[in-house]
């Protein structure tokens, strides 16, 4: 009885203190950050913590460029948050800026940048973009090695 009725309290101070450590490592980073930002590009696709991209996504984000010209130069923002009790999600945004704690990962001249909270999560994940009937969408999946 009573573990049912924590469970959403439980719930929703994780989303809390996930939203807040997230907050807290961006303010200190930028505060504490270096004025030499280094960029870090990764275009290897051998490297095993890399995020790589697929050959549907690169041609989806060439696409959105050529159609929507204030979309030109845009990079792919891959971010895991909270998402409740089953875990995280993530989600994909156009951004135009680079902050300070991101990792840029590039192929074929199209780049994706994912804050360094979230590369903890996604580091080896690839990024593809599904078309279905119903929906079509940029998705993160992961590799299981044997």
């Amino acid at each position: 009885m009573a573990s049912s009725s924590s469970r959403p309290l439980l719930c929703r101070l994780a989303e809390l203190a996930s939203g807040r450590v997230r907050a807290n490592y961006r303010m200190l980073s930028s505060a504490f950050s270096s004025t030499a930002s280094t960029e870090r590009v990764s275009q290897s696709p051998a490297e095993p913590e890399a995020v790589l991209m697929t050959e549907g996504c690169v041609r989806r984000l060439k696409e959105l460029h050529a159609k929507e010209p204030s979309s030109e130069g845009k990079m792919l923002r891959l971010s895991v948050e909270a998402g409740g009790c089953s875990g995280f999600q993530y989600s994909f945004a156009l951004d135009d800026k680079k902050n300070s704690d991101d990792r840029v990962f590039e192929t074929d001249g199209v780049k994706l940048v994912v804050d360094d909270i979230s590369y903890d999560f996604v580091k080896g994940a690839t990024v593809d973009y599904e078309e279905e009937l119903i929906r079509s969408a940029f998705v993160a999946t992961f590799s299981v090695h044997g």
